[in-house]
């Protein structure tokens, strides 16, 4: 019997009854991805804080938004809300502690600057019993719920080859603050891939990574980056990741493989080739049951659909309708440990000559 691809998953169901959102934060990534994905799925909004407060409004005339509040204290008063913590990871564990204990919170990646400063999110969560969520929203893009899927259905068999490769060009002009972050690439963007890779792999053996700079931006701390995890010798897993690819896009390339024992998915990650703007997501697979390439139509993409996912499950939790969190506070802690590892990696360095 074939495989129909146009019946793989490819969104989280919705919750039945959506509780207000309030969102700390209004930096470039709300524009681009929280505000348009909530509107998409109609998500009610209560509001939006920013510590610069004309941030704030411009969000509000942009998105029609209900208020701009005037304080933290006052976005943390609205009753039943869900909070979208859209802050920079050094802000991260101060707007937690701010929040009513037992609250429902987004918290957008990475947890924290590095692994210590993930433990006291971690930990400060478990204090205050909050139901918390890192916004890892790659797992829950349409290709990669439809290669979930896939792998589920057993039409993937067993993985054996995992790999990611980017050359492209990305704007780092919009990101003004990582100029000031001691960790940048790894803990930034590649963070996405390696959470990934743990949802189908879970936690690697050993890691050998490097991630280096470029001499057109000397101030980032590190633009490009190569990893390999260890999986033992049945699994091969490596990501090659270049940002700076500044040569027209004959050759620039966004792309995941999952190859498994009987079936392989190639998926074109097309918001990175024209960032912020992007391309056309696409994923094309080989299963089990139809022997043949076949390309899976996508009713969205990474942004702003993968946004809307986390947001589902997290209401849904919420509301006992999800019975976990697909992104939890404590596998968030998981993943920052693959990051952290990647950077010890990267100082101690390879085997001399």
């Amino acid at each position: 019997m074939t495989l129909d691809v146009s019946t793989l998953r490819q969104t989280w169901p919705r919750p039945s009854r959506p509780r207000p959102i309030v969102i700390i934060g209004a930096g470039g990534i709300v524009r681009d991805a929280h505000l348009p994905a909530y509107r998409k799925a109609n998500f009610p909004v209560a509001g939006i804080y920013d510590l610069n407060p004309a941030a704030a409004e411009k969000r509000v005339a942009e998105f029609n938004l209900p208020r701009a509040f005037r304080s933290i204290e006052e976005a943390a008063a609205v009753p039943d809300a869900i909070f979208d913590v859209a802050t920079p990871p050094g802000a991260h564990e101060s707007v937690l502690e701010q929040l009513p204990d037992e609250s429902v919170v987004v918290i957008q990646k990475p947890m924290g600057r590095d692994l210590e400063g993930a433990r006291r999110i971690r930990d400060l969560c478990r204090r205050k019993r909050i139901k918390g969520a890192v916004n890892f929203q790659l797992r829950f893009s349409t290709f990669m719920l439809a290669v979930q899927d896939l792998v589920q259905r057993g039409e993937m068999g067993e993985i054996v080859d995992v790999e990611f490769r980017l050359n492209l060009q990305t704007p780092w002009e919009l990101f003004p603050f990582l100029l000031k972050e001691p960790r940048v690439e790894l803990l930034v963007h590649t963070i996405h891939y390696l959470d990934l890779i743990r949802l189908f792999l879970g936690n690697p053996r050993r890691v050998y990574a490097r991630s280096v700079k470029h001499p057109r931006f000397p101030n980032l701390a590190s633009t490009r980056s190569s990893v390999i995890l260890d999986y033992g010798d049945q699994i091969r897993c490596c990501l090659s990741i270049n940002h700076c690819h500044s040569f027209d896009t004959k050759h620039t390339d966004a792309s995941a493989r999952i190859e498994g024992t009987e079936g392989c998915a190639i998926a074109t990650l097309g918001l990175l080739l024209d960032y912020p703007r992007g391309r056309p997501d696409r994923l094309e697979v080989f299963a089990r049951s139809n022997r043949q390439w076949q390309e899976v139509p996508l009713s969205g993409g990474w942004f702003p659909d993968g946004f809307v996912g986390v947001m589902s499950n997290v209401q849904r939790y919420a509301a006992g309708e999800d019975a976990a969190l697909v992104s939890s506070v404590e596998d968030g802690f998981e993943t920052m440990r693959l990051v952290e590892a990647c950077y010890r990696a990267d100082a101690e360095g390879g085997v001399p000559l």
